[in-house]
């Protein structure tokens, strides 16, 4: 999750992760400032300021730059036009308030502007009746006024070929690209095959032939470089170049979903330029009759249009059966190797008529689906976003997660459920399991890990400059009790479980264990505290060989030794996995109601072989005791260290030199309410062919199923939403908790467990993930513990969610939490009386929305509550009317928040170090000085503009892929609930 002051509207889409060994600590940049410089320099200013308001509260952003002569410091003045405007809250200066009268003094890091530069600091405030924003402003005293004209970056953009392009080995690849510049002219464009410079053309048109390309998959870029220096770099373009170096026809994609009673598209083309007109003709060869070419039965191609896609549309006839069929369509022509693809019928005809919500689902997942919309990169990895200036728990959109990979199969699950073919949701997992899932090679040293030693001690601290954490072989570490049965069951060392974080276009550079070019690449960013926003992150590779970094690579910034081994770490994200069981228990459901359950028998069978090592996060972080309270409490024998939820992460790790002969194994003592998932524990206790081998695994997931529900009775607000969690080592170094606190278990309340910038909590987006999988645990089962729960959560949401007459509305977003629960009694729990939550503002963010539909159509479909269906009606239509566009569906967000990428990094000082571009890491080191790259960013001009304070924040409409399927899912589900 994006940890910073935020504004309305643009709320946390995201969890952070914390790193391999979980070290906590405090945000960097709270140095003491110093003192304005007195106005003997000529002093000029230019001040941008800018709201984003809610009510009752708001978030500034103010940009000051410097027109004069350079200052060693500045203070900033200003006076509020009401006496109801405050400063609560402000950061990248030292904020002060006396009446209507504000002054922010610089820090330390950014007290020198010289001549032409800009600082970024913001704040966040409250305000009643209106809020105007101030008129003048000083600097050092001296009002503000004019600006300085800056340059503004070109613009380029690939224009050829089509993002998820095939051509045929030896390909001949035409490349081409539009560029401009808006206050002077174009030096020259560069084509690059991920770093490595293809060609550059210097006039207009912009085009290049690249010839002799073997077979591979290839990220495509242009950069432009304008009169000025100033270079951008475009979206990267995936293609793919197969073997076949014969003459032959290529479709795009090879299989499409086609709604009854509607169309989908393929595309069609030759692999090379033919000497004379070539007629490709489609047509239907083997499969279900209703399955027609509408139109493209026949296409012509020349000389000059040979590698330019044309259509084929293929229509289901409307019939009266509920069988989803589907054909094969071979394009063919003479003297070229013909192309297949294969069309599935979404059959629409259920009780009460034709199900809209399917063809709706449907239109998404081809959306999805289509490589030119860019959401899978060339090798079929799901990117986090389509867009790649995206910063929020991933620092990148081209990155991905475990998150997206659940997501993945979530997206293949539905597809098989309405269309029948579930090969997609088998390609889906062993994608994951081929990327995301550490292969032997990947986590070499397991052999030697010693169960009745787990890891090392590193205590977790709220002071970043505590970092880095001193490793103590004198605090007594648990014993490991599920390591010996996990690899009987198994007949291996390995962990089978997720990495949270892929740098899927390898635009770090790390590569696989510092080879440089290996994509996607294992990495791993926050490793430093509850206050560590992902704008104070120091990206690393998972597997750490020193050739990136400094002399120990980056281990020595996070932990404290005598010396350093190379070394491999993963950190899993135990909802991800949770989510992917869930998702095939309900693909064993669908197929077997097809009788197609031995279609992803073997495919189901791995989720529950990932439940079994998913018991990791049920453990305290170094196997001690619950309820811990210093770092001498007792080490746990066995099950006594477990408390039977899901954890924030489990991890692992060892050496890199098998001769070393070490690893490592580390729960977490953290547990938050948005992680539980007891649906995913019912079907790992109860449902045969999810329960895992592990001998005591399914005894450990029964208590699981029922602790999670009690933990959300613990937590749920008078008013009905779930509260934080708990924790078995306060602050992350097992202090003891205060003594007001209630206790869950032996675990002390946390109202913002793991980490408290923005409190992990206040998103309502946790809410709707959790309690989905509660209500499917209802729906499937009809659990009335769950129900309980629900009941009163249902109400409250339902009650502050408005969905109006035209399609739009609003749903909960920044919750604030007052009081506490009662200690937990299962015997008797408590009323909760004295736990509170309020709305501070509202969204129309389509994921959530996605995720809180389904929340309320599992309840409804099993309680019968109209209410829930017709707000979740009322949610999906109102999307479907309001916020669709070519890639799904969106709504503007404004970043007010970006102008925290020049926020400095802590380093040690003395410490220095490079990333694999040269960009420098020092303790002067800044987000964006450590990712010189997304200054190349298409969408950087924009952003650029904001950090100098001559353009508003910028907006952008954002294609996550998680927040896509969540609608998508939501669609689906809803035709299959209420035909």
């Amino acid at each position: 999750m994006h940890r910073y002051p935020i504004k309305a509207g643009a709320l946390p889409r995201f969890r952070r992760r914390v790193a391999a060994l979980a070290l906590l600590s405090l945000a960097a940049g709270t140095t003491t400032a110093l003192a304005a410089s007195p106005a003997l320099a000529a002093v000029a200013c230019d001040v941008t300021y800018t709201t984003n308001d809610w009510q009752g509260g708001f978030t500034a952003s103010v940009t000051v730059k410097n027109l004069g002569d350079p200052l060693t410091g500045w203070t900033l003045g200003f006076n509020f036009p009401t006496t109801t405007q405050k400063v609560t809250q402000g950061w990248s200066a030292t904020w002060a308030q006396s009446g209507q009268a504000v002054t922010a003094k610089n820090l330390d890091w950014n007290g020198n502007l010289a001549t032409g530069a800009s600082t970024s600091i913001g704040f966040n405030g409250s305000w009643s009746g209106t809020n105007p924003k101030p008129t003048s402003f000083t600097v050092n005293g001296v009002a503000c006024g004019g600006t300085t004209p800056v340059n503004q970056p070109p613009t380029v953009k690939i224009t050829a070929p089509a993002a998820g392009a095939t051509f045929a080995a030896p390909a001949t690849v035409p490349i081409t690209a539009d560029a401009a510049d808006s206050d002077g002219t174009v030096s020259k464009v560069e084509f690059l095959n991920g770093s490595t410079v293809l060609s550059t053309d210097t006039t207009a048109p912009y085009a290049f032939n690249w010839t002799n390309v073997a077979a591979g998959s290839y990220s495509l870029t242009a950069r432009a470089t304008d009169n000025a220096g100033a270079v951008t770099t475009s979206t990267p373009v995936g293609i793919t170049v197969t073997a076949d170096s014969a003459a032959a026809v290529l479709a795009t994609p090879s299989t499409i979903a086609v709604p009854e009673g509607g169309t989908a598209d393929f595309s069609v083309k030759l692999s090379k330029a033919p000497t004379s007109n070539v007629t490709v003709t489609t047509a239907r060869t083997s499969g279900d009759t209703d399955l027609t070419v509408s139109s493209g039965a026949s296409l012509t191609f020349t000389t000059a249009n040979w590698n330019t896609a044309q259509t084929v549309r293929i229509a289901a006839a409307e019939d009266a059966d509920q069988t989803s069929g589907s054909a094969e369509f071979t394009s063919t022509a003479s003297g070229h190797t013909s192309a297949k693809v294969t069309a599935t019928e979404v059959d629409n005809d259920v009780t009460g008529g034709d199900n809209e919500y399917v063809k709706r689902f449907i239109a998404m997942y081809n959306k999805l689906k289509d490589p030119a919309n860019g959401y899978f990169s060339p090798e079929g990895v799901p990117y986090h976003s389509v867009e790649t200036f995206m910063v929020e728990a991933p620092d990148h959109g081209h990155e991905t997660t475990s998150e997206a990979y659940s997501y993945y199969l979530w997206l293949e699950a539905a597809y098989g459920k309405v269309s029948g073919d579930w090969t997609r949701f088998n390609a889906a997992w062993a994608s994951m399991e081929k990327y995301i899932i550490p292969a032997t090679a990947d986590q070499p040293t397991n052999s030697f890990y010693n169960p009745s030693k787990p890891a090392t001690y590193a205590g977790e601290w709220d002071d970043i400059k505590q970092y880095p954490s001193k490793l103590d072989n004198s605090v007594s570490v648990g014993v490991d009790p599920i390591a010996g049965e996990l690899k009987t069951a198994y007949n291996t060392s390995d962990v089978y479980g997720m990495h949270w974080l892929l740098d899927v276009d390898n635009t770090y550079g790390f590569g696989r264990c510092g080879d440089g070019t290996t994509r996607p690449a294992y990495i791993n960013t926050y490793q430093r505290g509850p206050e560590e926003s992902v704008f104070e992150t120091i990206p690393q590779p998972s597997c750490d060989t020193f050739k990136h970094g400094g002399p120990n690579g980056f281990l020595d910034l996070f932990t404290g030794d005598s010396s350093y081994a190379k070394q491999w770490k993963y950190t899993n994200a135990p909802d991800a996995d949770a989510r992917a069981v869930q998702v095939a228990y309900w693909a064993h459901t669908w197929a077997t109601e097809q009788n197609k359950a031995s279609q992803v028998s073997a495919t189901v069978a791995k989720a529950a072989k990932m439940g079994d090592y998913l018991r990791y996060a049920m453990y305290d972080k170094y196997f001690k005791k619950q309820g811990c309270t210093s770092t001498g409490c007792p080490a746990g024998t066995g099950k006594d260290s477990a408390s039977y939820l899901l954890s924030w992460y489990y991890a692992w790790g060892g050496a890199n030199d098998s001769s070393a002969g070490w690893a490592w194994r580390i729960g977490s003592s953290h547990n938050h309410s948005g992680y539980q998932n007891p649906m995913a524990a019912w079907a790992l206790s109860s449902v045969d062919v999810l329960k895992p081998k592990g001998t005591t695994a399914v005894a450990d997931w029964t208590i699981s199923a029922k602790r999670q529900l009690e933990f959300y009775r613990w937590l749920q607000s008078s008013e009905g939403a779930i509260a934080g969690g708990a924790t078995n080592s306060w602050q992350g170094h097992y202090a003891a908790p205060p003594s007001t606190l209630p206790t869950f278990y032996g675990m002390a309340y946390d109202w913002q467990p793991v980490y408290h910038d923005p409190p992990s909590n206040q998103w309502f987006g946790f809410q709707a993930w959790t309690m989905e999988r509660v209500a499917e645990l209802y729906y499937a089962t009809g659990n009335a513990d769950a129900k309980l729960i629900l009941d009163k959560w249902v109400k409250w949401a339902t009650d502050n969610t408005t969905v109006n007459a035209d399609g739009t509305y609003q749903i909960p977003s920044t919750l604030v939490w007052t009081g506490q629960p009662d200690t937990w009694n299962a015997n008797n729990p408590g009323s909760n009386s004295g736990l509170h939550v309020s709305i501070r503002d509202y969204t129309t963010d389509v994921g959530v929305a996605g995720s809180y539909a389904k929340v309320l159509m599992y309840y409804a479909a099993k309680s019968g509550n109209a209410t829930a269906k017709n707000v979740a009606k009322g949610l999906l239509d109102g999307m479907w009317k309001n916020n669709q566009d070519a890639k799904g569906v969106s709504v503007p967000e404004t970043k007010a928040d970006y102008s925290r990428l020049n926020d400095p990094v802590y380093v040690p000082a003395g410490w220095s170090g490079k990333m694999p571009n040269g960009d420098v890491i020092n303790s002067s080191s800044t987000f964006l000085s450590i990712r010189s790259f997304y200054k190349n960013d298409p969408d950087w001009p924009k952003v650029d503009a904001f950090l100098k304070g001559t353009g508003p924040a910028p907006s952008f409409n954002y294609h996550r892929f998680w927040a896509q399927v969540d609608v998508a899912v939501a669609l689906a589900e809803y035709g299959r609930l209420f035909p």
